[in-house]
């Protein structure tokens, strides 16, 4: 069972600002949603035949690359025989 204090803890880890009036309305559905997850635990699926399942992804195509001067001549900035991207920091 989850307690007040264990929804504000975890509401301090994702820094989601709670009011202290919305922590026991939390608490409850947050309660509610474990007891769901109780009763899917006490699904017995192990018998229940395939049904035709497909893989509807195609399959990998090994293809020849494009030569990197094309790639290059497309991107705004090169370095070194690479695409150049703006600094990040």
């Amino acid at each position: 069972m989850v307690t007040e204090n264990d929804v504000e803890h975890i509401a301090d880890l994702a820094d989601i600002g709670m009011e202290p009036g919305e922590l026991a309305p939390f608490t409850q559905q947050f309660n509610a949603i474990l007891g769901y997850f109780d009763i899917l635990d006490t699904v017995k699926g192990g018998d229940i035949p395939p049904h035709g399942q497909v893989n509807v992804m195609r399959e990998d195509v090994v293809a020849p690359a494009l030569p990197v001067e094309d790639v290059l001549r497309n991107a705004p900035a090169s370095e070194d025989g690479f695409i150049k991207g703006p600094r990040v920091m």
